[in-house]
């Protein structure tokens, strides 16, 4: 079984200016309780427990990407009982791309490149990170990628969906993770149904996976029943080939326990699709 999102932090190893900031409040929620290490032995010891043998490291807002992505092979080389791929964040409209990613190559965890387009509407117009999708460049640095075999973990909102399909329609030959199930932050009936339709955008392209993750962020008192419309409605547009899960721990850990997400995973996903669910698809994605 394999974890395919997840982050770990080390407040001295690390500088995470998010995770430094006291008293400021996130799109997901407090993050006060989580503004602490978190490391592999933690991580281990919850995901271990529940069958899972190897992960997916997301990058996680470090000051210096390329020194978090070092920090994280490192814990790799030590971990070799453990599968542990990483994906590093690398600013795609960057005048030095190549150079940059010639760098990340050099790491043997990488598999692909992380830039968030969307995180959540009131948080989005102070980062303007919309912009991305009008850009040439961000075009073009998504299809480096894919010469490069590298992949691009998508987050994005709803609004924004459509946008982003006529871009990744331009990029045929790199594989995309479409982390969070797209962010679907509007939980009431018409707001599934609006997050539904425009999914589909996505969903079309063959090259573009879904990754049933961070769920809790939008639903703080989620339970099975709560989620489980997103989750069929991803494996009916995606199918079991194009879905894989992904703890989001510890982000999610503010609304659950890791046993319990997994539990939940696996009560709503059909039997015959465990493995791909739960392995096959992730180890494909990334190339383990």
């Amino acid at each position: 079984m394999i974890d395919a999102h997840h982050h770990l932090w080390s407040l001295n190893e690390v500088h995470y200016p998010w995770l430094m900031a006291e008293g400021v409040k996130r799109f997901f929620g407090d993050p006060s309780p989580i503004q602490r290490d978190y490391l592999m032995s933690e991580f281990h010891a919850e995901a271990s427990t529940e069958g899972f043998k190897a992960s997916v490291h997301i990058q996680v807002g470090a000051e210096d990407s390329l020194v978090e992505a070092k920090w994280i092979q490192n814990i790799a080389d030590q971990h070799p009982d453990w599968s542990m791929a990483q994906v590093v964040f690398c600013d795609l409209i960057s005048p030095d791309l190549t150079t940059q990613l010639d760098k990340f190559k050099g790491l043997s965890s990488v598999r692909g490149i992380r830039q968030i387009v969307a995180r959540a509407p009131e948080e989005d117009k102070i980062t303007g990170t919309n912009a991305l999708l009008e850009n040439p460049r961000f075009i073009n640095g998504i299809a480096e990628l894919g010469s490069r075999d590298l992949s691009f973990d998508l987050q994005l909102t709803p609004d924004v969906m459509e946008d982003t399909a006529k871009v990744l329609s331009q990029t045929p030959e790199t594989r995309v993770a479409l982390c969070h199930a797209g962010s679907p932050y509007d939980r009431s009936r018409i707001g599934i149904n609006e997050w539904s339709d425009k999914l589909t955008h996505l969903s079309r392209l063959p090259n573009v996976f879904c990754k049933l993750s961070g769920l809790g962020m939008f639903d703080h008192q989620w339970t099975q029943e709560s989620i489980s419309p997103i989750v069929e409605i991803c494996l009916e547009q995606f199918g079991a080939e194009r879905c894989m899960f992904g703890s989001n721990f510890p982000v999610d850990k503010l609304y659950s326990d890791y046993q319990t997400v997994v539990a939940a995973y696996k009560s709503m996903i059909p039997n015959d699709i465990h493995a791909q669910f739960f392995d096959v698809t992730a180890k494909r994605f990334y190339k383990f």
